[in-house]
């Protein structure tokens, strides 16, 4: 438990979230009794008291952007933790140097704004300039330029870092067929509704949860509805299958992807640890995760994505570089680098922060080991191409997609960026519907119990129909 007293309630939030990149996985309480710190604000100064030491720092105009900067510099000073993204809690930080470019601003103008504004390491500033770069070749401007989400709630089991809507299939057996038959309705309903507004369908993207979860037979009677909806004659720029766990990918399986034109896939290993795989609640090993990328290149899928997680329980530098090797081998097309993020929903934060029997690198180790990622993104030929970053990412980092020129996933450009609306469907599918004259975005989030889903899919799909319908009026 950290106690901190603080004479401005109004500062507080922008207060505890500075406190909360040192303090990572510790209670924060504010008090007006005894505390660990003792933070006065007034018109000019920010006077910081802790043990260690006692600072007074100076505040402009830009009163919480001071605020901020003068309590990560507090704790940067008595704290062995060096933070490359400084105060910036953001999670679409490459929208910032984006726009800074569309203003004519260079690239030293960028780096020296973050710096200034947000205290952010030149590195991790000219990662964004990159990744914006990257992206403005591909951000939508038309808003008749639509995508789709479809989402697969199901998983062969539950990982320990995992709090999404996933159920483990093997529990949930009964619930498939009466759900694929409620997303199949939705997947029709939609797919006339783009048809009567003649809108044009850029990407195709199938996640979950796990899509390849389901048995060869319920995937390709999913798939081949997919398809005849909103695949054939659409022409569709890419079409994606998540098919994440390598133990749920079958020889049937990539026929079917291969058979309905899938462009983009996607083989998930997150680890080449054996260990960590069966510690995180995988049932796949390293040697299956190759098999089956093997037989997917055999097939003729030339655009494969894999992803890789950093900061997983029990893991340091060394397996990390074993991932590295490993993949490095393989030669993907794309790369996506996750940092772990650890929900208050997921069996992993109850070991962190209750049961204590897991432990986390040292930032040091944990800025090394994500450079190494961005070393095997460059050894691969990669350039890095999205980005973003979520809460309670350990060490505070990012989220980075890296992809061989032209096998860049474009559906994360438009999802990440949220110039062009998203459809989803789905149980928790969030659609996301976006007015580019009004720089305005209304969401609609469809039921996330799988049951739920099923009983009231008609309301849903009415309900998104009448929120596209203030978009798309004629």
């Amino acid at each position: 438990m950290v106690k901190v007293v603080l004479n401005e309630e109004k500062f507080r939030y922008d207060i505890y979230q500075i406190i909360n990149l040192y303090h990572s996985f510790q209670d924060i309480e504010f008090t007006k009794d005894e505390g660990d710190y003792y933070i006065n604000i007034d018109s000019y100064n920010i006077e910081i008291k802790g043990k260690e030491l006692e600072k007074t720092y100076p505040i402009s105009k830009d009163v919480r952007t001071d605020i901020k900067k003068s309590v990560f510099s507090y704790f940067k000073d008595i704290m062995d933790k060096p933070l490359p993204w400084g105060t910036l809690v953001g999670i679409r930080p490459s929208k910032i140097a984006l726009s800074m470019i569309k203003e004519g601003k260079s690239e030293e103008e960028i780096i020296e704004y973050f710096n200034e504004k947000y205290l952010v390491s030149r590195e991790k500033a000219k990662l964004c300039i990159d990744v914006a770069r990257y992206e403005e070749e591909f951000v939508n401007t038309s808003k008749d330029s639509i995508s789709v989400y479809i989402g697969m709630p199901f998983c062969p089991t539950r990982c320990v870092y995992c709090s999404f809507t996933a159920n483990p299939i093997g529990g949930n057996k009964s619930l498939v067929k009466p759900y694929l038959d409620a997303l199949i309705y939705e997947i029709k309903e939609i797919a006339s509704y783009i048809k009567e507004k003649n809108l044009t369908l850029q990407c195709v993207y199938f996640g979950g949860g796990t899509p390849t979860s389901v048995n060869d037979e319920d995937f390709r009677y999913l798939m081949e509805e997919i398809y005849n909806n909103l695949i054939e004659g659409k022409n569709v720029e890419e079409f994606t299958v998540e098919c994440g766990r390598p133990d749920s990918i079958s020889i049937d399986k990539l026929k079917t992807m291969r058979d309905f034109k899938v462009h983009r896939i996607s083989i998930n290993p997150q680890t080449m640890n054996d260990s960590t795989l069966k510690s995180i609640g995988r049932n796949h090993s390293v040697d299956l995760v190759k098999e089956v990328y093997n037989e997917a290149r055999d097939m003729g899928f030339d655009n494969i994505n894999m992803d890789l997680i950093v900061g997983l329980p029990g893991e340091d530098l060394s397996h990390i570089k074993k991932s590295y090797e490993e993949i490095l081998k393989l030669k993907p097309d794309s790369l996506t680098i996750h940092g772990m993020s650890v929900k208050r929903a997921s069996r992993l934060y109850e070991d962190i922060c209750h049961n204590k029997t897991l432990k986390i690198p040292h930032q040091r180790e944990l800025n090394s080991m994500y450079d190494l990622t961005k070393d095997l993104g460059k050894d691969l030929g990669m350039n890095p191409y999205y980005m973003y970053r979520q809460k309670n990412m350990v060490g505070n980092m990012e989220n980075v997609g890296y992809a061989v020129k032209g096998k860049e996933g474009i559906y994360n450009i438009q999802i990440i960026e949220e110039r062009q609306t998203i459809i989803a469907l789905g149980a928790d599918g969030v659609s996301k519907v976006v007015f580019l004259d009004e720089n305005r975005i209304e969401r609609f989030a469809n039921v996330k119990d799988v049951r739920e889903y099923i009983k009231r899919v008609s309301e849903m799909v009415d309900k998104k129909k009448a929120l596209l319908s203030t978009l798309y009026t004629s």
